[in-house]
């Protein structure tokens, strides 16, 4: 199947050539020459590890910001082990890690905010996406989980401290 670029200003006249047979996706000059071509999995797994954080923004109930947080996450099997996360929200978390657990996994949280470090906090969180891969080596690879059980009190403190770090962040 062809397919002309016609609304991308700066590839306007190429064409995109989907090919079952090998499963790939050959783009022509305008021309007709074949300028390379990409296997399907290369576009499956970039569409699935890149930019994950960006697919998901629009899903987000509350605001989230950056803030490294040590966290203990036990999984269902009772695996146990630390993180630290790359961002906050009321919503749930991202945890760096070069080994991210799969979407769906269940997990059990504990943590403590830097301004009540002495008050374990507790909540239930399930996978929601991973990145596999560093990004452009300025975000790590990891998981975003998403809180399932969370006490509203939990929550309400998590919600105030992200207000109170995006406020500092915000030039007057």
């Amino acid at each position: 199947m062809k397919f002309p670029v016609t609304s991308t200003t700066s590839h306007q006249g190429k064409t995109l050539i989907i090919d079952p047979d090998r499963e790939t996706i050959d783009v022509l000059d305008a021309s007709g020459q074949l300028l390379g071509d990409v296997p399907w999995g290369s576009v499956i797994e970039q569409v699935l590890d890149g930019e994950s954080e960006t697919r998901f923004a629009h899903c987000r109930a509350y605001p989230r910001a950056p803030l490294a947080v040590k966290v203990q996450c036990t999984t269902p099997d009772g695996t146990t082990f630390d993180g630290l996360t790359g961002g906050i929200g009321g919503g749930g978390f991202f945890i760096e890690s070069s080994s991210p657990l799969k979407s769906g996994t269940e997990l059990s949280l504990e943590f403590s905010l830097p301004d009540r470090p002495y008050e374990q906090l507790r909540a239930k969180a399930k996978v929601a996406w991973v990145r596999n891969k560093p990004e452009r080596y300025l975000l790590f690879p990891g998981m975003g989980v998403q809180f399932v059980d969370i006490d509203k009190q939990t929550q309400d403190l998590l919600v105030h401290l992200v207000e109170a770090l995006n406020r500092s962040r915000t030039p007057s």
